[in-house]
């Protein structure tokens, strides 16, 4: 077979892949499309969802819930990163699903079975992450702030003090409010990550474990930046994902054993010692 015949040989597969390719990009980027007009449609059952712990912070301290569109156009951007923010997290099923369809031909029936569970566990690891900022850390964080309030009109005792009050710009809630559910579903993508890591041979449970304390260094920089200057918030956050991180390492110590197992049922495996 001559050289030129070698070339449109293998042309003609890649020609194919890309194709592939394309079909799958145009089929998440249509389910993306539809899912932002969607959450566009109803932003604002969504925004009055993600406004539920300042308004439960505001109402314990007697304070009305209220927050002010300081740009004119400041709520037409907000709508659009809620129909951006919730048309990904709606969409992505379907991504994640052409993503599978589009590598899933490449793999063996061995490899298909091993990451297929990874697939399905990021998305509901970051929803847990999501879950958790929502319900523990953003009521935490938004008692923290309102805590700088000082003084109230009618208040005889600090007519002498400044007042301060608080009056929040939608946008830059919104901002906070999704920094926040990011940060830490991303963060809650760690026992995912490594065990997938540890699946493939990239890491190792006893290397996970002599690391130890600079994962815990990592860890406690990542709560100073990922949560307010309060100190329950960071203990909270490094407390969290240092134990998913001890559970990675036992999630990749099982994996180990697993592998061990079998490739000592198929006479491969060779221990340490027989090795030296």
């Amino acid at each position: 077979m001559s050289a030129e015949e070698q070339i449109e040989d293998t042309a003609a597969p890649l020609i194919e892949h890309l194709a592939e390719l394309r079909t799958r990009i145009l089929y998440a980027l249509g389910a993306f499309v539809v899912a932002m007009v969607i959450c566009y449609s109803v932003w604002n059952p969504i925004f009055n969802f993600l406004t539920q712990p300042i308004c439960h912070a505001l109402d314990e301290r007697g304070q009305q819930c209220g927050l002010y569109l300081i740009k004119l156009q400041e709520g037409f951007f907000v709508a659009i990163n809620i129909s951006f923010v919730g048309g990904f997290a709606l969409s992505f099923p379907i991504i994640g699903y052409q993503l599978w369809r589009f590598v899933a031909p490449g793999l063996y029936r061995s490899e298909k079975q091993a990451f297929l569970p990874f697939l399905l566990a990021s998305p509901a690891m970051f929803f847990a992450g999501a879950a958790f900022a929502y319900y523990i850390i953003l009521p935490m964080a938004f008692t923290f702030f309102l805590g700088f309030q000082q003084g109230g009109l009618g208040d005889s005792a600090t007519n002498e003090l400044a007042s301060i009050g608080f009056q929040g710009s939608v946008q830059e809630y919104l901002g906070l409010t999704i920094k926040f559910i990011l940060a830490f579903g991303i963060c809650f993508q760690l026992p995912v990550l490594l065990t997938l890591m540890g699946k493939a041979g990239l890491v190792s449970s006893q290397g996970l474990a002599s690391v130890r304390r600079y994962a815990v260094v990592v860890i406690l920089m990542v709560a100073a930046v990922a949560t307010p200057p309060d100190v329950i918030s960071q203990v909270t956050l490094f407390a969290v994902v240092y134990g998913l991180y001890e559970v990675s390492i036992q999630l990749v110590a099982r994996i180990e054993r697993v592998r061990e197992a079998k490739m000592r049922a198929e006479g491969t495996w060779m221990d340490e010692e027989a090795e030296e």
